[in-house]
């Protein structure tokens, strides 16, 4: 369904999810311009924080044995679906199978047979998806789907432009999206945009940060400064540290008072309990400084820490994932990993393409169509550069729960071109 600006609508409960998502896609496009880390890489890894994928903790079990590279249809629209089945070692990768299962579940619940999927293991290392996509190019594969790890995504990049091939790849890694490679990740940009522009809404004009001396930490850093200088908000001070470090910082930034009236603290679920110590010792919460973080404390391990009660976040609303998740369990017997709907919107995309017919179906114009696509985690779209915007909720901490203070955003409705 389409509002009648001709945008997408969100998916609410479905009954017959891709077939609606195939439907408004179809005519979105039609009237729409009225987590494991890669072993080869380091834990510094720009891909290392789960695809910065916020999430109500679902727990996953290892599954016996790493599936083998697959068909799935037989449709005459020919997709590469490159993921990884398996790790560096060898032994079988738990997000792979998760993601396989989400393609698998997609094609599905497609109600239909447009495409031919062509699943294969790049064995979570640029060469083996280097291989992957030049094994695609040769069977003359329309689109390719993936990979996840950012040096993959370089790799696959690189092959895939030269034959002129289109890639939606998962990497969090924004310097990997380029013209004709588009990342349908969780990208840390839109959280810390999002959350900015609703603080300022809210009256906070001046800021400071503690950041994370860690790949994610930099590129919240990069962004927190771009948007705080676009919205001509005061950035005070801004903190970088280590875990020998963080106390001084914390103190640093205890000291600034009433010269503040918001933290922004881009760190991730696992590291929180040691900075809320932190904030504790220095007297320092969301009743004094408004709390700011990103998508990646939509998880048990912030929520209920005392430091924390009031700080705001922006993540994708829950009910999306959670309705994935049930249908999930319901065929497979387990829990998908949190990223695995971007395997799930990225087949469900490309199979409401097919529907749609003509040569144009995944060219530019149509992927980076202004009125965006509906996934499983809300309404997206692609920027002509590869990157993405999302819709995002804003979420209140509060009784060791998150709550929605504003949900996200129906439509692009208003939001200009994704440049």
């Amino acid at each position: 369904m389409i509002d009648r600006f001709g945008f997408v609508r969100p998916i609410a409960a479905r009954r017959s999810a891709v077939g609606k998502l195939a439907l408004a896609a179809l005519l979105a496009l039609s009237l729409g311009a009225c987590e494991e880390v890669n072993p080869s890489t380091s834990s510094n890894s720009s891909d290392s924080f789960s695809a910065s994928a916020p999430v109500t903790p679902v727990q996953t079990a290892p599954l016996p044995g790493a599936p083998a590279a697959s068909q799935v249809g037989t449709g005459a629209v020919h997709v590469a679906v490159i993921l990884p089945l398996t790790q560096a070692s060898g032994a079988p990768s738990i997000v792979g199978t998760s993601l396989q299962d989400a393609v698998q579940l997609a094609a599905d619940e497609s109600g239909g047979n447009a495409v031919t999927l062509s699943i294969k293991d790049d064995h979570s290392t640029p060469d083996g998806a280097k291989a992957a996509a030049q094994q695609a190019v040769a069977e003359n594969d329309d689109i390719i789907l993936g990979p996840l790890f950012s040096p993959n995504v370089r790799a696959v990049g690189e092959v895939a432009q030269a034959a002129n091939k289109p890639v939606i790849a998962f990497s969090t890694d924004t310097s990997t999206g380029a013209p004709g490679v588009y990342l349908l990740s969780f990208l840390v940009e839109n959280y810390v945009d999002r959350i900015v522009d609703y603080a300022a809404s809210q009256g906070k004009k001046s800021f400071a940060a503690l950041i994370p001396n860690n790949d994610y930490g930099r590129v919240a850093s990069a962004e927190f400064q771009q948007i705080a200088a676009q919205r001509g908000l005061r950035v005070m001070e801004i903190e970088n540290y280590t875990p020998q470090t963080l106390k001084a910082a914390v103190g640093k930034i205890a000291a600034l008072g009433s010269q503040i009236d918001a933290l922004f603290i881009p760190e991730q679920a696992e590291a929180m309990p040691t900075m809320a110590r932190a904030l504790a010792a220095a007297g320092l919460n969301s009743q004094k400084v408004q709390i700011l973080g990103t998508g990646l404390w939509n998880d048990a391990r912030v929520l209920g820490l005392p430091p924390l009660q009031g700080a705001w976040f922006a993540a994708p609303e829950n009910g999306g994932f959670q309705a994935f998740a049930q249908r999930y369990r319901a065929k497979f017997g387990s829990d998908p990993t949190r990223i695995a709907t971007l395997g799930y919107d990225a087949v469900s995309l490309v199979i409401a393409l097919a529907k749609r017919g003509g040569a144009d179906r995944f060219s530019e114009n149509v992927l980076t169509s202004s009125a965006g696509f509906n996934g499983a985690d809300g309404i997206f779209r692609f920027k002509p550069n590869g990157q993405n915007e999302r819709a995002l909720a804003i979420f209140e901490i509060r009784n060791s729960a998150a709550v929605a203070l504003i949900p996200a955003p129906r439509s692009f409705a208003g939001r200009g071109s994704a440049t």
